[in-house]
């Protein structure tokens, strides 16, 4: 008898024993699958945000969010750059003919979407105090921004800063118009 009863323990203890490790096994494996998601996936409520997250944050800038999103540029600026982004707000891009940006969000013109998104990037953490008037900035997608300052305002290329953040990964500056590249 007593053989039994503690036959019927080991057995509860190993039962126990497995059910927790098939747990811990699938635990293990969840991870994994978040890491495969790209640098953007990482959730971090304590950090200063980067330059993705601010934008995400952000309600004025819904569609610069979906734009990035249709074009697959989230991961690649949540990476740790630096960048300095210069965001168009959504007025900015209400701005734009009719139809401009739902044409761009297609998938067929994801490429012209791609370098359009990237003329609004240059590779490197810019405080709006460092700009300089006349000041030209090199963007990812090729080309030039010229900084121009004028009573008491900064602008690049025909659209004003109106606000910057600092972000853990550079900046962002919002801006007011949407900056085309050059053809």
């Amino acid at each position: 008898m007593r053989l039994s009863v503690l036959l019927a323990c080991a057995t509860t203890m190993l039962i126990a024993a497995c059910s927790g490790g098939e747990k811990a096994t699938a635990d293990a494996a969840a991870p994994a699958a978040t890491a495969s998601a790209g640098q953007a996936a990482v959730e971090d409520e304590a950090s200063v945000p980067n330059v993705v997250r601010v934008a995400v944050g952000s309600p004025d800038h819904t569609t610069l969010v979906t734009a990035l999103k249709a074009a697959n540029l989230v991961d690649p600026l949540a990476n740790p750059g630096p960048f300095t982004v210069f965001a168009p707000t959504n007025e900015a891009f209400a701005k734009l003919p009719a139809g401009t940006v739902d044409n761009l969000l297609k998938p067929a013109n994801k490429s012209q979407l791609v370098a359009i998104l990237q003329h609004h990037v240059t590779t490197s953490a810019l405080d709006v105090d460092s700009f300089t008037d006349g000041q030209e900035l090199g963007m990812v997608a090729g080309g030039a921004e010229k900084i121009t300052k004028k009573d008491g305002a900064t602008y690049i290329g025909n659209a004003k800063i109106v606000a910057s953040v600092r972000a853990s990964n550079g900046w962002v500056h919002v801006i007011d118009g949407v900056l085309v590249p050059p053809q």
